[in-house]
């Protein structure tokens, strides 16, 4: 949408002015390495993997901070709060129902996994009446007709939202909009 109303407006699109992007960067680093890189994402025990989130999740909230004037930037807050209030009052981990993990894996598979166990790389499987701050949690799924299904939480819809709006107004700022 950004680039589309720069386009528009004859004018190159580029990223809003964020302050300290550099933080963003180092903020998603320790993530990374515990969830995404499969290098080391197996040699990080479960208890190192959720400080890793769970610094990251902080350290990206302090990259907000000084960035709380562009738009959007107040549901990215919103939305990282949320998903650091329901994974630290969960092991470290953003908590899965059996129930909406069977509409991802197959049921062979998701009998191979305990409750309290990791699913997936981020996940943990919990009884909803066991989860802490359980609509804060991974409840909300594609509709069935998709053929991709990912899981999302609350916060993950403010976090899309805010990134979306801070990228669409990146051109009008700094502009005087009557």
């Amino acid at each position: 949408m950004g680039w589309f109303v720069a386009s528009w407006e004859k004018r190159p699109w580029q990223l809003p002015p964020l302050k300290y992007a550099w933080l963003a960067v180092i903020a998603f680093i320790p993530q990374w390495m515990a969830i995404y890189l499969p290098a080391t994402r197996y040699r990080i025990n479960d208890g190192w993997a959720a400080a890793c989130v769970i610094s990251s999740q902080l350290l990206l909230l302090l990259f907000c901070w000084p960035n709380r004037r562009i738009p959007g930037i107040i549901l990215l807050v919103i939305g990282l709060s949320a998903n650091l209030l329901v994974i630290s009052a969960n092991q470290g981990f953003m908590p899965i129902s059996p129930e909406i993990a069977g509409k991802l894996v197959s049921p062979e598979i998701l009998q191979t996994i305990p409750l309290g166990s990791r699913f997936g790389w981020k996940d943990i499987l919990l009884l909803p009446e066991t989860t802490h701050l359980v609509f804060l949690s991974d409840r909300i799924l594609l509709p069935d007709w998709l053929s991709y299904q990912v899981a999302f939480s609350f916060g993950d819809i403010m976090l899309a939202a805010g990134a979306y709006w801070a990228m669409a107004a990146a051109p009008l700022i700094g502009k005087k909009v009557i």
